[in-house]
């Protein structure tokens, strides 16, 4: 049997039934919220005539802020790497 959860989210003035797994109601529900905010950000500070656009620059933002995310922390393995490698070398030299 199923355990799955019908949910209905209201972004842009429109309502989206779903179907989920339990464990993603939260997540999806904050997500809905936070582009919501987005939303009406963009409403307030901008001459925006269509919801498509406003859409699109919350898709944009949230899209940078992920591409964001993976380069700080592909940056941060790189820097750890560099680290641990520096370390083994010390310790060869030392055990040597």
């Amino acid at each position: 049997m199923s355990n799955k959860l019908k949910i209905k989210l209201s972004i842009a003035d429109r309502v989206y039934p779903l179907t989920i797994n339990p464990e993603q109601e939260e997540g999806l529900r904050k997500a809905a919220k936070s582009i919501e905010a987005m939303i009406k950000r963009y409403e307030e500070n901008y001459a925006v005539r269509d919801k498509q656009d406003v859409l699109a620059m919350a898709a944009l933002q949230f899209a940078a802020q992920v591409e964001q995310k993976s380069i700080t922390s592909e940056n941060q393995n790189t820097e750890v790497n560099d680290r641990l490698k520096a370390l083994n070398t010390l310790l060869q030299k030392h055990l040597s």
